[in-house]
């Protein structure tokens, strides 16, 4: 009997210090749950930090890309960023400027939407565009609404870059200014399957594009020393802006904006570039 009685006081007294040990550690548990909560969150919001995409818009759009990542911090600093404001009166005339040697030809495409613009993408490199006795081939055409350069405070409906690179890799752009007016029949094959969501694989166009034919007649031109307008925005890009716009119907610049309603970086201080133009 005796031990008997003493076996369930030393079972009750075991009891009694198991409980006590485990209130003494669950909080602790508890707190080191939180705490390593709290540091995957942190981990988490600063991973998001570094490689948060940039937009067109809120937190992310072109007044905050240099502060998105430091590969963009050209964008905030940089003195020679596009697009600009082209005052034409504040124009150059230079009579070295050699008239533009564009050669492009009938051409196939593919279509991407990237997530910024709807791009075009030629089946070979045949196109190319002399610029300053150097060769630039065409890389791709992408699109932007409303126009990113503005004509003496003004912007257009849409604006065309057609990229341009060298052998070493040197940019030249040529910009394309879009009014509404009649449809236009050189991009309704594209137009016809623009992708509304962002692609992973290109869509390829049934039929070639004539870019010859897209231009305007009239090839008068503003040429500066810019950069890309969108991240990372680097510079030593050459532009060159044809001062004739070119038709796109309603219609087909609805299209566009119904999937980028707006996709333009606002225009960026000349600082001490010239504008010119041929004589």
């Amino acid at each position: 009997m005796l031990a008997k009685k003493i076996y369930y006081t030393f079972l009750m007294s075991f009891l009694v210090l198991s409980l006590v040990a485990c209130s003494s550690t669950t909080p602790d548990v508890a707190k080191n749950d939180v705490a390593k909560e709290d540091i995957e969150k942190e981990e988490k919001k600063s991973n998001e930090v570094h490689t948060a995409h940039w937009s067109y818009e809120g937190e992310t759009g072109p007044e905050h890309w240099g502060d998105i990542n430091p590969d963009y911090a050209v964008c905030t600093n940089g003195k020679e960023q596009s697009p600009i404001n082209i005052e034409t009166s504040q124009v150059i005339e230079d009579e070295k400027i050699a008239d533009l040697d564009i050669n492009y030809k009938p051409t196939g495409f593919s279509l991407s939407n990237n997530g910024h613009t709807i791009q075009g993408n030629p089946s070979n490199m045949d196109n190319s565009f002399i610029v300053d006795n150097k060769e630039y081939k065409l890389a791709q055409f992408h699109f932007h609404t409303p126009s990113e350069h503005q004509f003496n405070g003004q912007n257009f409906d849409m604006e065309l870059h057609f990229v341009h690179k060298d052998a070493n890799n040197q940019l030249v752009v040529l910009g394309l200014m879009i009014k509404e007016g009649a449809s236009n029949s050189y991009l309704e094959n594209a137009w016809n399957v623009i992708p509304t969501e962002e692609t992973t694989e290109d869509v390829k166009l049934t039929k070639p594009i004539d870019l010859m034919r897209l231009l305007p007649k009239d090839k008068d031109s503003f040429r500066y020393n810019g950069s890309l307008t969108t991240p990372p925005c680097s510079e030593a890009v050459k532009w060159v802006v044809l001062e004739e716009p070119i038709e796109m119907s309603k219609e087909q610049i609805d299209k566009f904006r119904k999937i980028f309603p707006d996709n333009h970086r606002p225009v960026q201080s000349l600082n001490q570039r010239e504008v010119k133009e041929k004589d």
